[in-house]
Protein backbone atom coordinates (compact mmCIF):
# COMPACT_ATOMS: atom_id res chain seq x y z
CA UNK A 1 0.00 0.00 0.00
CA UNK A 2 1.20 3.69 -0.54
CA UNK A 3 2.61 5.52 2.49
CA UNK A 4 0.41 7.82 3.95
CA UNK A 5 2.13 11.10 5.59
CA UNK A 6 0.59 13.76 7.32
CA UNK A 7 2.17 17.49 7.32
CA UNK A 8 4.43 18.56 9.94
CA UNK A 9 3.57 21.56 12.40
CA UNK A 10 5.43 22.68 15.84
CA UNK A 11 7.65 19.25 15.56
CA UNK A 12 4.23 17.17 15.58
CA UNK A 13 2.93 14.83 12.53
CA UNK A 14 -0.97 15.37 12.23
CA UNK A 15 -3.51 13.44 9.63
CA UNK A 16 -6.72 15.38 8.37
CA UNK A 17 -9.70 13.78 6.77
CA UNK A 18 -8.39 16.01 3.23
CA UNK A 19 -6.46 14.13 1.08
CA UNK A 20 -4.08 14.38 -1.88
CA UNK A 21 -2.97 11.25 -4.00
CA UNK A 22 0.42 11.61 -5.42
CA UNK A 23 0.45 9.80 -8.74
CA UNK A 24 3.48 8.75 -10.94
CA UNK A 25 3.38 11.06 -13.92
CA UNK A 26 5.18 7.64 -15.76
CA UNK A 27 2.52 5.27 -15.02
CA UNK A 28 -0.26 7.00 -13.09
CA UNK A 29 0.31 4.69 -10.08
CA UNK A 30 -0.48 6.17 -6.68
CA UNK A 31 2.76 7.23 -5.11
CA UNK A 32 1.70 8.31 -1.68
CA UNK A 33 -1.10 9.71 0.17
CA UNK A 34 -0.32 13.13 1.66
CA UNK A 35 -2.81 14.99 4.26
CA UNK A 36 -3.96 18.44 3.59
CA UNK A 37 -3.85 21.23 6.32
CA UNK A 38 -7.27 23.01 6.83
CA UNK A 39 -6.84 27.04 6.36
CA UNK A 40 -6.71 27.81 10.18
CA UNK A 41 -4.66 25.49 11.09
CA UNK A 42 -2.00 26.66 8.21
CA UNK A 43 -2.46 30.30 9.38
CA UNK A 44 -2.23 29.27 13.06
CA UNK A 45 1.27 27.57 12.02
CA UNK A 46 3.22 31.19 11.75
CA UNK A 47 2.44 31.86 15.31
CA UNK A 48 4.29 28.75 16.16
CA UNK A 49 7.08 29.44 13.78
CA UNK A 50 7.59 33.26 15.01
CA UNK A 51 7.54 31.45 18.95
CA UNK A 52 10.78 28.76 18.00
CA UNK A 53 12.18 31.63 15.80
CA UNK A 54 12.73 33.64 19.32
CA UNK A 55 14.56 30.79 20.78
CA UNK A 56 16.31 29.86 18.13
CA UNK A 57 17.66 33.15 17.23
CA UNK A 58 19.50 33.06 20.53
CA UNK A 59 21.42 30.02 20.04
CA UNK A 60 25.05 29.36 19.37
CA UNK A 61 26.84 29.03 15.90
CA UNK A 62 28.19 25.05 16.68
CA UNK A 63 24.45 24.07 17.93
CA UNK A 64 22.89 25.06 14.51
CA UNK A 65 25.84 23.51 12.85
CA UNK A 66 25.61 19.58 14.68
CA UNK A 67 22.12 19.64 13.41
CA UNK A 68 23.11 20.31 10.19
CA UNK A 69 25.35 17.71 9.96
CA UNK A 70 22.98 15.36 11.88
CA UNK A 71 20.39 16.29 8.74
CA UNK A 72 22.98 14.91 6.23
CA UNK A 73 24.00 12.05 7.93
CA UNK A 74 20.31 11.39 8.17
CA UNK A 75 19.88 11.85 4.53
CA UNK A 76 23.14 9.62 3.44
CA UNK A 77 21.82 7.12 5.34
CA UNK A 78 18.27 6.93 3.44
CA UNK A 79 19.60 8.00 0.49
CA UNK A 80 18.90 5.02 -1.62
CA UNK A 81 14.99 5.13 -0.34
CA UNK A 82 14.48 9.02 -1.15
CA UNK A 83 16.04 8.41 -4.66
CA UNK A 84 13.45 5.91 -5.23
CA UNK A 85 10.82 8.19 -4.12
CA UNK A 86 11.50 11.35 -6.34
CA UNK A 87 11.24 8.54 -8.99
CA UNK A 88 8.05 7.64 -8.08
CA UNK A 89 6.77 11.31 -7.73
CA UNK A 90 8.41 13.35 -10.23
CA UNK A 91 9.42 10.56 -12.98
CA UNK A 92 13.38 11.62 -12.13
CA UNK A 93 15.31 8.88 -13.59
CA UNK A 94 16.88 6.46 -10.59
CA UNK A 95 20.70 7.34 -11.29
CA UNK A 96 19.55 11.20 -12.18
CA UNK A 97 17.64 10.81 -8.70
CA UNK A 98 20.57 9.71 -6.81
CA UNK A 99 22.54 12.49 -7.60
CA UNK A 100 20.15 14.62 -6.46
CA UNK A 101 19.97 13.06 -3.05
CA UNK A 102 23.68 13.59 -2.92
CA UNK A 103 23.36 17.03 -3.41
CA UNK A 104 21.22 17.37 -0.73
CA UNK A 105 23.79 15.94 1.35
CA UNK A 106 25.90 18.86 0.13
CA UNK A 107 23.73 21.18 0.52
CA UNK A 108 23.13 20.56 4.41
CA UNK A 109 26.70 20.04 5.01
CA UNK A 110 27.72 23.35 3.19
CA UNK A 111 24.83 24.94 5.52
CA UNK A 112 27.13 23.26 8.51
CA UNK A 113 30.22 25.72 7.79
CA UNK A 114 28.53 28.38 7.41
CA UNK A 115 26.65 28.42 10.30
CA UNK A 116 29.65 29.09 11.74
CA UNK A 117 30.96 31.41 9.55
CA UNK A 118 28.10 33.83 8.82
CA UNK A 119 27.96 35.92 11.99
CA UNK A 120 31.65 37.29 11.63
CA UNK A 121 30.59 40.57 10.91
CA UNK A 122 32.71 43.13 9.76
CA UNK A 123 34.42 46.07 12.08
CA UNK A 124 33.72 49.41 10.37
CA UNK A 125 36.09 52.61 11.07
CA UNK A 126 33.93 55.44 11.96
CA UNK A 127 36.74 57.67 12.72
CA UNK A 128 36.71 58.77 9.30
CA UNK A 129 34.84 62.29 9.28
CA UNK A 130 35.63 64.92 11.72
CA UNK A 131 33.63 64.68 15.17
CA UNK A 132 33.92 60.69 14.89
CA UNK A 133 37.04 60.27 16.82
CA UNK A 134 37.08 57.61 19.43
CA UNK A 135 34.05 55.73 17.30
CA UNK A 136 33.45 52.28 15.45
CA UNK A 137 31.03 50.55 14.24
CA UNK A 138 30.36 46.78 14.28
CA UNK A 139 28.06 45.50 11.09
CA UNK A 140 26.96 41.77 11.37
CA UNK A 141 23.62 40.27 10.18
CA UNK A 142 20.59 38.85 12.11
CA UNK A 143 17.91 36.71 10.98
CA UNK A 144 14.50 37.96 10.05
CA UNK A 145 11.89 35.36 11.78
CA UNK A 146 9.51 33.44 10.08
CA UNK A 147 10.46 32.52 6.45
CA UNK A 148 7.75 31.20 3.89
CA UNK A 149 9.76 28.48 1.61
CA UNK A 150 8.00 27.59 -2.18
CA UNK A 151 9.97 24.65 -3.61
CA UNK A 152 9.35 23.54 -7.52
CA UNK A 153 8.59 19.81 -8.75
CA UNK A 154 11.61 19.54 -10.66
CA UNK A 155 14.76 19.10 -8.04
CA UNK A 156 11.67 17.99 -5.26
CA UNK A 157 14.40 17.85 -2.42
CA UNK A 158 17.95 19.28 -3.49
CA UNK A 159 15.79 22.74 -4.05
CA UNK A 160 13.94 22.21 -0.55
CA UNK A 161 17.41 21.90 0.96
CA UNK A 162 18.36 25.08 -0.77
CA UNK A 163 15.86 26.73 1.38
CA UNK A 164 15.68 24.77 4.90
CA UNK A 165 19.32 24.54 5.47
CA UNK A 166 20.13 28.28 5.23
CA UNK A 167 16.75 29.31 7.28
CA UNK A 168 18.13 26.92 10.55
CA UNK A 169 21.97 28.04 9.60
CA UNK A 170 21.23 31.71 9.65
CA UNK A 171 18.60 31.24 12.98
CA UNK A 172 15.14 31.54 10.82
CA UNK A 173 12.13 29.86 11.32
CA UNK A 174 10.35 28.10 8.15
CA UNK A 175 7.19 27.34 6.57
CA UNK A 176 7.73 24.75 3.61
CA UNK A 177 5.04 24.36 0.96
CA UNK A 178 6.59 21.82 -1.53
CA UNK A 179 5.34 21.19 -5.03
CA UNK A 180 1.94 20.01 -5.12
CA UNK A 181 3.08 16.74 -7.33
CA UNK A 182 5.90 16.39 -5.31
CA UNK A 183 5.64 17.11 -1.52
CA UNK A 184 6.75 13.10 -0.89
CA UNK A 185 10.90 13.79 -0.17
CA UNK A 186 10.02 17.38 1.04
CA UNK A 187 7.75 15.32 3.81
CA UNK A 188 10.74 12.61 4.30
CA UNK A 189 13.28 15.37 4.47
CA UNK A 190 11.11 16.64 7.68
CA UNK A 191 11.36 13.17 9.59
CA UNK A 192 15.29 13.41 8.81
CA UNK A 193 15.43 16.98 10.74
CA UNK A 194 13.08 16.08 13.77
CA UNK A 195 15.01 12.68 14.01
CA UNK A 196 18.38 15.15 14.11
CA UNK A 197 16.91 17.31 16.76
CA UNK A 198 15.71 19.98 15.15
CA UNK A 199 13.60 22.11 18.01
CA UNK A 200 10.09 22.17 17.14
CA UNK A 201 8.58 24.65 15.37
CA UNK A 202 12.20 25.36 12.90
CA UNK A 203 10.84 23.06 10.15
CA UNK A 204 6.80 23.02 9.53
CA UNK A 205 5.71 21.53 5.97
CA UNK A 206 2.42 22.63 4.64
CA UNK A 207 1.49 19.96 1.39
CA UNK A 208 -0.80 22.70 0.48
CA UNK A 209 -1.63 24.58 -3.22
CA UNK A 210 -0.26 27.50 -4.33
CA UNK A 211 -3.44 29.79 -3.79
CA UNK A 212 -4.12 28.26 -0.01
CA UNK A 213 -0.05 29.83 0.95
CA UNK A 214 -1.14 32.94 0.19
CA UNK A 215 -3.29 33.41 3.25
CA UNK A 216 -0.15 32.13 5.43
CA UNK A 217 2.27 34.86 3.76
CA UNK A 218 0.04 37.65 4.28
CA UNK A 219 0.50 37.16 8.06
CA UNK A 220 2.58 40.41 9.32
CA UNK A 221 4.52 37.75 10.96
CA UNK A 222 6.11 36.53 7.65
CA UNK A 223 9.33 38.67 6.91
CA UNK A 224 10.49 36.55 4.22
CA UNK A 225 9.49 33.90 0.79
CA UNK A 226 11.99 32.49 -0.77
CA UNK A 227 9.95 31.37 -3.95
CA UNK A 228 11.42 29.30 -6.84
CA UNK A 229 8.74 28.86 -9.72
CA UNK A 230 7.25 30.22 -12.75
CA UNK A 231 7.97 34.05 -13.35
CA UNK A 232 4.44 34.95 -13.50
CA UNK A 233 3.71 33.72 -10.58
CA UNK A 234 6.82 34.70 -8.54
CA UNK A 235 6.83 38.52 -9.71
CA UNK A 236 2.71 38.62 -8.56
CA UNK A 237 4.38 37.66 -5.42
CA UNK A 238 6.72 40.27 -5.11
CA UNK A 239 3.94 42.79 -6.33
CA UNK A 240 1.48 41.96 -3.59
CA UNK A 241 4.20 41.63 -0.74
CA UNK A 242 6.08 44.70 -0.89
CA UNK A 243 7.15 45.37 2.21
CA UNK A 244 8.28 41.51 2.27
CA UNK A 245 11.88 40.45 1.55
CA UNK A 246 11.59 38.32 -1.63
CA UNK A 247 13.77 36.04 -3.71
CA UNK A 248 12.36 34.70 -7.02
CA UNK A 249 14.43 32.24 -8.47
CA UNK A 250 12.43 31.94 -11.57
CA UNK A 251 12.66 30.34 -15.19
CA UNK A 252 15.12 30.64 -18.17
CA UNK A 253 16.16 30.01 -21.42
CA UNK A 254 19.63 28.96 -21.18
CA UNK A 255 21.80 29.88 -24.39
CA UNK A 256 25.27 28.29 -25.09
CA UNK A 257 28.37 29.60 -27.73
CA UNK A 258 30.49 27.16 -29.18
CA UNK A 259 33.35 29.49 -31.06
CA UNK A 260 34.84 28.20 -34.43
CA UNK A 261 37.55 26.40 -32.36
CA UNK A 262 36.33 24.99 -28.85
CA UNK A 263 38.62 23.39 -26.91
CA UNK A 264 36.78 19.70 -27.51
CA UNK A 265 34.11 19.55 -29.88
CA UNK A 266 32.95 15.92 -28.78
CA UNK A 267 33.47 17.15 -25.29
CA UNK A 268 30.55 20.34 -26.35
CA UNK A 269 28.64 17.41 -27.68
CA UNK A 270 28.29 15.34 -25.11
CA UNK A 271 27.78 17.89 -22.25
CA UNK A 272 25.14 20.00 -24.21
CA UNK A 273 23.21 16.70 -24.99
CA UNK A 274 22.64 16.18 -21.46
CA UNK A 275 22.62 19.65 -20.51
CA UNK A 276 19.61 20.18 -22.63
CA UNK A 277 17.89 16.45 -22.05
CA UNK A 278 18.59 15.63 -18.39
CA UNK A 279 15.41 16.10 -15.99
CA UNK A 280 13.53 15.45 -19.38
CA UNK A 281 14.74 19.07 -19.79
CA UNK A 282 12.99 20.63 -17.12
CA UNK A 283 15.38 22.73 -15.53
CA UNK A 284 15.62 26.40 -15.44
CA UNK A 285 19.40 26.15 -16.74
CA UNK A 286 18.88 23.64 -19.23
CA UNK A 287 19.95 24.17 -22.52
CA UNK A 288 17.47 25.59 -24.63
CA UNK A 289 19.07 27.27 -27.40
CA UNK A 290 22.56 26.69 -28.85
CA UNK A 291 24.60 29.22 -31.60
CA UNK A 292 27.08 27.33 -33.09
CA UNK A 293 29.79 28.98 -35.22
CA UNK A 294 29.36 28.50 -39.18
CA UNK A 295 32.57 26.94 -39.35
CA UNK A 296 32.16 24.45 -36.94
CA UNK A 297 28.36 23.90 -37.17
CA UNK A 298 28.21 21.30 -39.91
CA UNK A 299 30.16 19.00 -37.45
CA UNK A 300 29.20 19.92 -34.21
CA UNK A 301 25.24 19.11 -35.20
CA UNK A 302 27.08 15.94 -36.29
CA UNK A 303 27.87 14.76 -33.41
CA UNK A 304 25.62 16.48 -31.10
CA UNK A 305 22.31 14.30 -33.05
CA UNK A 306 24.72 11.25 -32.37
CA UNK A 307 25.28 11.69 -28.73
CA UNK A 308 21.00 13.01 -28.28
CA UNK A 309 20.90 9.99 -29.84
CA UNK A 310 22.71 7.95 -27.38
CA UNK A 311 20.23 8.70 -24.46
CA UNK A 312 17.58 5.59 -23.18
CA UNK A 313 14.44 7.37 -22.74
CA UNK A 314 11.51 5.31 -20.56
CA UNK A 315 10.82 3.89 -17.28
CA UNK A 316 12.70 6.48 -14.60
CA UNK A 317 13.42 3.25 -12.28
CA UNK A 318 15.53 1.36 -14.47
CA UNK A 319 19.38 1.90 -13.80
CA UNK A 320 20.34 2.77 -17.47
CA UNK A 321 17.52 5.52 -18.17
CA UNK A 322 18.73 8.62 -18.61
CA UNK A 323 15.35 11.00 -19.88
CA UNK A 324 12.26 10.06 -17.83
CA UNK A 325 8.68 11.75 -18.61
CA UNK A 326 7.69 14.97 -18.40
CA UNK A 327 5.26 15.74 -15.23
CA UNK A 328 2.13 15.45 -16.70
CA UNK A 329 0.09 15.50 -19.28
CA UNK A 330 -0.93 18.57 -20.05
CA UNK A 331 2.96 19.86 -20.20
CA UNK A 332 3.00 16.92 -22.87
CA UNK A 333 0.76 18.06 -24.71
CA UNK A 334 2.12 22.12 -24.81
CA UNK A 335 5.54 21.28 -25.71
CA UNK A 336 4.32 18.78 -28.63
CA UNK A 337 2.17 22.16 -29.64
CA UNK A 338 5.35 23.82 -29.31
CA UNK A 339 7.16 21.83 -31.30
CA UNK A 340 4.89 21.45 -34.36
CA UNK A 341 4.45 24.96 -34.62
CA UNK A 342 7.83 25.71 -35.00
CA UNK A 343 8.00 22.74 -37.34
CA UNK A 344 4.88 24.59 -39.52
CA UNK A 345 6.96 27.84 -38.88
CA UNK A 346 9.78 26.58 -41.23
CA UNK A 347 11.99 24.62 -38.39
CA UNK A 348 13.99 21.37 -39.27
CA UNK A 349 13.57 18.50 -37.24
CA UNK A 350 16.62 16.83 -37.19
CA UNK A 351 16.24 13.80 -34.44
CA UNK A 352 12.99 13.24 -32.05
CA UNK A 353 9.75 14.95 -31.91
CA UNK A 354 7.49 11.86 -31.10
CA UNK A 355 5.47 11.07 -27.95
CA UNK A 356 4.39 8.32 -25.91
CA UNK A 357 1.89 9.20 -22.60
CA UNK A 358 4.42 11.59 -20.89
CA UNK A 359 7.53 10.47 -22.45
CA UNK A 360 8.81 12.80 -25.34
CA UNK A 361 11.72 11.88 -27.29
CA UNK A 362 14.76 14.25 -26.82
CA UNK A 363 14.45 16.87 -29.93
CA UNK A 364 16.76 18.78 -32.13
CA UNK A 365 15.35 21.65 -34.09
CA UNK A 366 17.58 24.18 -36.42
CA UNK A 367 16.37 27.23 -38.42
CA UNK A 368 13.89 27.64 -35.86
CA UNK A 369 12.22 31.36 -36.37
CA UNK A 370 12.61 33.95 -33.42
CA UNK A 371 9.08 34.05 -32.50
CA UNK A 372 7.96 30.80 -31.83
CA UNK A 373 7.82 29.91 -28.47
CA UNK A 374 10.84 27.26 -28.01
CA UNK A 375 12.72 30.02 -29.05
CA UNK A 376 11.47 33.36 -27.16
CA UNK A 377 9.42 31.41 -24.23
CA UNK A 378 11.29 28.54 -21.45
CA UNK A 379 10.20 25.19 -22.97
CA UNK A 380 10.51 23.49 -19.89
CA UNK A 381 10.71 19.97 -22.05
CA UNK A 382 12.83 17.70 -23.73
CA UNK A 383 13.44 20.37 -26.74
CA UNK A 384 16.83 22.39 -27.91
CA UNK A 385 17.63 24.05 -31.05
CA UNK A 386 20.38 24.79 -32.32
CA UNK A 387 21.88 28.33 -34.60
CA UNK A 388 24.84 29.21 -36.77
CA UNK A 389 26.45 32.60 -36.46
CA UNK A 390 29.02 34.39 -37.89
CA UNK A 391 30.64 37.24 -35.57
CA UNK A 392 31.32 36.59 -31.80
CA UNK A 393 29.61 39.42 -31.07
CA UNK A 394 26.65 38.49 -33.09
CA UNK A 395 26.03 35.40 -30.95
CA UNK A 396 26.25 37.43 -27.69
CA UNK A 397 23.45 39.87 -28.99
CA UNK A 398 21.63 36.51 -29.87
CA UNK A 399 21.99 34.78 -26.30
CA UNK A 400 20.99 38.26 -24.87
CA UNK A 401 17.51 38.39 -27.07
CA UNK A 402 15.62 37.13 -24.15
CA UNK A 403 13.20 38.32 -21.48
CA UNK A 404 15.13 35.59 -19.00
CA UNK A 405 18.82 35.78 -17.99
CA UNK A 406 19.55 32.98 -15.86
CA UNK A 407 22.80 31.14 -17.11
CA UNK A 408 24.74 30.83 -20.02
CA UNK A 409 27.75 28.49 -21.55
CA UNK A 410 30.37 29.48 -23.62
CA UNK A 411 32.88 26.85 -25.21
CA UNK A 412 35.91 28.48 -26.37
CA UNK A 413 39.52 28.43 -26.33
CA UNK A 414 40.20 32.41 -26.34
CA UNK A 415 40.20 33.74 -23.31
CA UNK A 416 39.32 37.46 -24.63
CA UNK A 417 36.20 35.88 -25.67
CA UNK A 418 35.00 34.01 -22.62
CA UNK A 419 36.09 37.52 -20.60
CA UNK A 420 33.83 39.32 -22.94
CA UNK A 421 30.88 37.26 -22.54
CA UNK A 422 31.39 37.40 -19.01
CA UNK A 423 30.85 40.99 -18.73
CA UNK A 424 28.31 41.47 -22.32
CA UNK A 425 25.75 38.66 -21.50
CA UNK A 426 23.03 39.74 -19.57
CA UNK A 427 22.61 36.29 -17.08
CA UNK A 428 23.44 35.73 -13.45
CA UNK A 429 26.36 33.53 -14.56
CA UNK A 430 28.15 32.30 -17.60
CA UNK A 431 30.23 28.90 -17.70
CA UNK A 432 33.22 28.72 -19.98
CA UNK A 433 33.29 25.39 -21.33
CA UNK A 434 30.68 23.79 -19.86
CA UNK A 435 27.16 23.73 -20.17
CA UNK A 436 24.56 26.17 -18.38
CA UNK A 437 23.40 23.14 -16.83
CA UNK A 438 25.84 23.40 -13.98
CA UNK A 439 25.21 24.15 -10.45
CA UNK A 440 27.18 23.77 -7.17
CA UNK A 441 25.73 24.54 -4.26
CA UNK A 442 27.89 26.92 -2.81
CA UNK A 443 28.05 28.76 -5.71
CA UNK A 444 26.06 32.33 -6.38
CA UNK A 445 22.86 31.11 -8.18
CA UNK A 446 20.21 33.51 -9.61
CA UNK A 447 19.36 35.27 -12.62
CA UNK A 448 17.71 38.98 -13.87
CA UNK A 449 15.31 40.13 -15.55
CA UNK A 450 12.41 37.99 -15.60
CA UNK A 451 14.86 35.32 -14.50
CA UNK A 452 14.12 36.70 -10.76
CA UNK A 453 15.40 38.65 -8.21
CA UNK A 454 18.31 37.70 -5.10
CA UNK A 455 20.20 34.63 -5.19
CA UNK A 456 20.64 31.32 -3.80
CA UNK A 457 23.79 29.26 -2.91
CA UNK A 458 23.82 29.09 0.68
CA UNK A 459 26.04 31.67 1.55
CA UNK A 460 24.31 33.61 -0.65
CA UNK A 461 20.62 32.63 0.68
CA UNK A 462 21.84 33.44 4.51
CA UNK A 463 22.15 37.06 3.10
CA UNK A 464 18.75 37.26 1.89
CA UNK A 465 17.18 35.20 4.64
CA UNK A 466 19.09 37.80 7.57
CA UNK A 467 19.42 41.34 7.85
CA UNK A 468 22.72 43.81 7.89
CA UNK A 469 22.35 45.41 11.68
CA UNK A 470 25.05 48.58 12.11
CA UNK A 471 25.77 49.25 16.03
CA UNK A 472 27.76 52.46 16.62
CA UNK A 473 30.41 52.44 19.86
CA UNK A 474 31.21 55.72 21.04
CA UNK A 475 34.05 55.98 23.45
CA UNK A 476 34.20 59.54 24.27
CA UNK A 477 32.53 59.38 27.56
Amino acid sequence: MPKEYGFLINGKWTKSKRKREIRSPYNGETAGIVSVPDRKTAIGSVGLAESAYVKWRESPSHERSRILRKIAEGLAVRKEEFARTLVLEGGKPLKTARVEVGRAVTTFSVAAEEANRFSEGELIPIDIAPGSDGMFGIARRFPLGVVIGISPFNFPLNLVAHKVAPSIASGNAMILKPASQTPLSALMLGEVACEAGLPDGLLNILPLSGGEIEAVIEDDRVKKVSFTGSDAIGWELKRKYPKKKVTLELGGNAATIIDEDPPDLDFAASRNAWGAFYQAGQSCISVQRMYVHEKTFDRFISKFVEETRKLRLGDPMLEDTDVGPVIDTASADRIMKWIEDAVGGGATLLTGGNRDGSLIEPTILTDVPPGCDVSKSEVFGPVVHVERYRDFDEALKAVNDSRYGLQAGVFTKDIKKAFKAYAALDVGGVVVNDYPSFRVENMPYGGVKDSGVGKEGVRYAIEEMTELKLMVVNLNY
